[in-house]
């Protein structure tokens, strides 16, 4: 009887206690991220969760198609496809962690047929035939959170695989625009190789009418003819280029390669963009896919340290069972035949060879190598959105200069070919201020197309203007709550970000 008190005692003594966990809890660790602004913000930007300032990115180049093949690819993608995937084993492993919080319950029935050997010679023992059905209903009592820690790690492992598909969608889309702008960079840079061709053609008719002229010698007509051919060489380059960007287009939007046709040039020239928002560097952490991946699976394995320094202690079972047993399966529910039990079990492990320690040091050593991983990607964010700072900002001085210095190419391109024509410059002349048109003209173009990809990097590197950054992030929501029941596979929105309910 006193065992049974002490077993009834602690029992009691557990249940007043319940809720304790063993462990550390997360918290955000502090950052870079946390201290100062970014170095090379223009004055007039603004403030990334400003409501207003949140959007589609991409529709500030002014190109309808983008909108299309952005669309295709959120539906078609196989990459977005098999991240939703991904998000969906996390849910449901989740609801299994939350299903082991709560009383599992087992029916049984039985009809067993048997018999033994007797203990006299001579004498047999007839089978016997009985019956028996069951209910039975167990409850682990978390006295040390074990459970609990083992749940709140699957919401962090499901907000981090949340997170890692917006991470592709991110990147899915980043490369759909970059390739669009590709496309139609090299489509700018044929036009531009086609009028060169033209314009050596001309130039080539006036080396000619003036060889006929007896002007001057077959040299100027082999170094025109040259000219022409340098040029006509590159038009094939800058065909298979498009080409082959088309194909991963193709594959980008789940088409098969070479099903695209080909894409109007409309990015020819540079739109003007709206204010980029950045804000300070603390906003990354709850803009940016990746940080928040980083700091999804470092609170995952905060959470992991109690699992494991929870394991080191007993566990708590209380079972209760009932039923009937009886020979006659008519007699089965007779009131005399009914069985019934109750049990209260204390499991502690008393010697594993210092495996649980081991556990616990590795989850621990886990959750250093992870904050490092976390911190790091922070500075890397940081840095990110610096480096495209910088580059949309050169970039924009270069295109101005380039700009200059096509115009005083093409000047000094149609000077010299009047000069030739009336035989004061030599074709030498001519051929170099062709020479410095086409590169003015070609780096001209090219300048417009990185621009747009330094525009495209500090989009992607601030997380995307196209989440809603005031909603509440996972690891400031606290309470209990039950994990969403059977969410439905999907594509995540690019107006709306999805929240995660957390304990």
């Amino acid at each position: 009887m006193k065992f049974l008190h002490s077993l009834i005692l602690t029992a009691i003594l557990s249940i007043a206690v319940f809720g304790c966990r063993m462990g550390p809890d997360y918290s955000r660790p502090t950052t870079a991220a946390d201290t100062g602004s970014f170095v090379r913000i223009p004055v007039d930007w603004i403030d990334p969760n400003d409501p207003e300032a949140v959007g589609p990115w991409w529709k500030s180049f002014n190109d309808p198609l983008l909108d299309e093949l952005i669309a295709e690819a959120l539906a078609e993608n196989h990459d977005i496809q098999s991240a939703a995937a991904a998000v969906m084993e996390s849910q449901a492993l989740l609801d299994s962690a939350f299903g082991a919080r709560l009383p599992s319950a087992n029916y049984s029935a039985s009809r067993t047929r048997a018999k033994s050997v007797s203990l006299f010679p001579g004498f047999e023992s007839e089978p016997m035939t009985s019956y028996s059905q069951e209910l039975s209903i167990s409850y682990i009592v978390d006295v040390f959170g074990r459970l609990r820690r083992a749940e709140r790690a699957a919401r962090d492992d499901l907000a981090a695989a949340t997170e890692t598909e917006r991470t592709v969608v991110h990147s899915i889309i980043a490369t759909v625009v970059r390739t669009r702008v590709s496309i139609a960079t090299q489509q700018r840079l044929l036009e531009v190789a086609r009028r060169n061709v033209d314009s050596r053609k001309n130039t080539l008719s006036v080396v000619e009418r003036r060889y006929r002229q007896g002007l001057l010698s077959p040299v100027d007509i082999y170094l025109a003819r040259e000219n022409i051919a340098s040029v006509q060489s590159q038009v094939p380059q800058l065909e298979q280029g498009i080409l082959l960007a088309s194909n991963g287009l193709d594959v980008l939007t789940g088409r098969r390669p070479g099903t695209h046709q080909e894409l109007p040039a409309t990015l020819a020239e540079m739109p003007e963009l709206s204010p980029i928002p950045v804000g300070l560097p603390a906003a990354l952490l709850d803009r940016r896919p990746d940080v928040r991946v980083a700091e999804r699976r470092l609170a995952a394995a905060t959470e992991r340290v109690g699992v494991n320094i929870a394991a080191m202690y007993p566990d708590l079972s209380l079972t209760a069972a009932g039923g009937y047993q009886s020979d006659s399966f008519r007699m089965l529910t007779a009131s005399e035949n009914q069985v019934y039990a109750a049990v209260m079990g204390l499991t502690a492990p008393i010697f594993r060879g210092g495996q649980l320690k081991a556990q616990v040091d590795a989850a621990e050593a886990r959750v250093k190598r992870l904050a490092a991983e976390y911190a790091k990607t922070v500075l890397t964010a940081m840095r990110e959105v610096e480096d495209a700072l910088v580059r949309c900002e050169k970039l924009s001085d270069r295109l101005v200069s380039l700009q200059i210095r096509l115009a005083e190419a093409s000047r000094a391109r149609q000077l010299a070919l009047d000069r030739y024509s009336q035989g004061v410059d030599s074709i030498l002349t001519v051929l170099e201020t062709e020479r410095r048109h086409i590169l003015a003209e070609t780096e001209l173009v090219t300048t417009r197309g990185d621009l747009y990809n330094a525009r495209i990097d500090l989009y992607l590197a601030l997380g995307g203007d196209w989440l809603q950054a005031a909603t509440r992030h996972p690891a400031d929501v606290t309470g209990t709550a039950r994990p969403p029941e059977n969410p439905s596979p999907r594509i995540l929105s690019l107006d709306t970000k999805p929240t995660i309910d957390q304990e």
